[in-house]
């Protein structure tokens, strides 16, 4: 069955609705499906609940949604660096549910793997743990965790085949294996398409079968934090 579109919109034709929950990937301003999420701010849809690691700059990634109001909460462990989003969390706009990262990653990871909670100490003690179930294993307090299983997942790889087996390329990797499992449907962007057989089995990082539509396209090179040094006069 081809997995393959023209367009990010194309990709995405059919799995949009108003109120649904997406899992992306990306980590800081790397591996961010940013073809996909601008095809979703042109698609219209709102009031969309997303899980993902952070929510881009000001006009980038998720940020180009929380601009134009399409997002009604955000499920992240970083939100530092975008400026609209901490004006609609202060003005009550918009819902924040903080997860400790790695939390955050395995409770994807759970949500692909059919694990619908685990039990953890991070967040022990911290308004994290407020609400949650505690339970005490070996004389140590944990809590419960539950996994995400998400309607639409998106993420971005550096290549893949035709039959969707990926290869992320070092930070890119993060969570956007962990995302593109725990989505019912998930839609991934490449840099690269390749003929099925030329990747490396040893070397997927994603497996096809996770993935069912693939775009390929060009995509920016951002630095999020450029830090430079004086240049020295000779």
């Amino acid at each position: 069955m081809g997995k393959i579109c023209a367009s990010a919109a194309e990709a995405l034709d059919g799995l949009l609705h108003d109120g649904m929950f997406i899992a992306a990937g990306g980590f800081g301003l790397c591996g961010i499906p940013e073809l996909l999420i601008a095809a979703i701010r042109d698609s219209g849809v709102r009031d969309l609940t997303f899980a993902s690691n952070n929510a881009g700059v000001d006009d980038f990634g998720i940020g180009l949604l929380l601009q134009s109001r399409q997002v009604k909460k955000m499920i992240s462990s970083y939100v530092g660096e975008n400026a609209e989003f901490m004006r609609q969390y202060l003005g009550g706009e918009l819902e924040l549910e903080f997860n400790p990262q790695g939390t955050l990653a395995e409770r994807m990871r759970a949500g692909g793997a059919g694990i619908p909670g685990f039990y953890t100490k991070t967040g022990v003690g911290t308004v994290i743990a407020e609400g949650k179930e505690h339970k005490e294993f070996d004389g140590e307090t944990y809590i419960l965790e539950r996994g995400i299983v998400a309607d639409l997942a998106i993420v971005k790889a550096w290549k893949a085949d035709e039959t969707g087996n990926a290869v992320f390329r070092k930070t890119a990797r993060n969570f956007n294996v962990p995302a593109a499992t725990c989505g019912r449907v998930c839609v991934m962007e490449v840099e690269e398409i390749v003929p099925a057989g030329s990747l490396d089995p040893d070397h997927i990082h994603l497996p096809g079968i996770y993935v069912h539509r693939l775009i390929q396209g060009q995509h920016e090179k951002r630095i999020e934090q450029r830090t430079v040094r004086q240049r020295e006069e000779t």
